[in-house]
């Protein structure tokens, strides 16, 4: 019996230690810890993207912008574009007549900057169209995240799970802070120091104290700047067409790997087959606005997929990816990305 007793013991012993591990990570998440992983870390990380979409009336890309100076040929008139202030420029000349060409003609060489700060030399309009049919093959890339500024300096606190090493780093700046979440590893844990300091499209400041705050700053910014809302799409006719994956699932803890290999095709008489090998598994889903907020309800009977039946709210969406999530008490994610 002692045998018995012992493994029983060790056993005992690891499953507690598991039930701690997910409680810490629950308690890590409302204090605001999070990775490279959470969902917040990227959409951080979006808004301290490059901001390129205010040129586009220039350069038609919303994923990479000309850095100035440089100069423009509008209808004969050459501008002068020396910072952001001087588009208006260009799009006053465009709104002149009604009988002009409005062709924008850019006088090289000049350098582009993408959204991720990577500059790179075009010499000439042969290299320039190049590049935005390169571009214009991604249309569905999560791109900057347009009207919240964060007032840096911030300060983010780290603890490296590897060497057990804690410390701190100011961040003074979008690139800074982008380049410094690029390079986050996923031993590393983070924090911010709140408060912190933001500034709306409607040029209001405000004072952010969490990271559910941040993020529901960052789903107004996604609903309503309108340099986030270039292109309409029907949340409808998305879902409806072609097969989706789950590349992330977070209830409670990370669940990702559960739902590996299925297929989730939402038909338009409003059932959902999830399918994996040869195995599939009918359920139903609605979607509605609810006081201007969209939500899509799922009802699987099985176990694992009934895990999926919640009331989700739409985060954001393009043509190849679906965000979703669950706030409560604590804050649910259900991705869906095109097969």
């Amino acid at each position: 019996m002692f045998p018995f007793k012992k493994y029983l013991s060790i056993a005992v012993f690891l499953f507690l230690l598991s039930c701690q591990s997910e409680m810490d990570e629950q308690v890590n998440n409302a204090q605001g810890t999070v990775t490279t992983a959470s969902p917040i870390t990227s959409y951080l990380q979006r808004v301290a993207m490059v901001q390129t979409v205010k040129d586009n009336v220039i350069d038609g890309s919303t994923y990479c912008t000309i850095k100035p100076p440089y100069t423009v040929t509008v209808n004969n008139t050459q501008i002068a574009v020396n910072s952001a202030a001087d588009y208006q420029k260009v799009i006053d000349n465009i709104n002149a007549s009604n009988s002009d060409n409005d062709i924008v003609k850019i006088n090289f060489p000049v350098t582009m900057v993408y959204y991720n700060y990577v500059e790179k030399l075009i010499p000439n309009e042969a290299d320039f169209d190049a590049l935005i049919d390169y571009w214009n093959q991604y249309p569905d890339l999560l791109s900057k995240i347009n009207g919240l500024n964060i007032n840096y300096p911030i300060t983010i606190n780290i603890y490296n799970s590897a060497n057990q090493i804690a410390s701190s780093v100011s961040i003074i700046s979008d690139q800074a802070f982008f380049n410094f979440i690029k390079n986050l590893n996923s031993s590393q844990y983070i924090s911010l120091q709140y408060p912190i300091s933001v500034v709306d499209y409607n040029n209001q400041t405000k004072s952010i104290t969490n990271n559910l705050e941040f993020e529901n700053a960052i789903k107004y910014a996604i609903d309503y700047c309108p340099e986030n809302n270039i292109v309409t799409l029907d949340f409808t006719a998305t879902i409806t067409n072609g097969s989706w994956q789950i590349p992330y699932f977070y209830d409670e803890s990370e669940k990702t790997a559960s739902y590996s290999g299925y297929s989730f095709t939402f038909k338009s008489d409003k059932t959902v087959v999830a399918s994996k090998g040869a195995v599939s598994e009918t359920g139903q889903w609605e979607t509605k606005l609810q006081n201007g907020v969209r939500e899509l309800q799922l009802n699987f009977n099985s176990e694992l997929l009934g895990k999926l039946n919640y009331n989700w709210k739409l985060f954001e969406f393009n043509n190849s990816q679906i965000r979703l999530r669950n706030i409560n008490n604590s804050t649910d994610y259900l991705y869906f990305e095109k097969k």
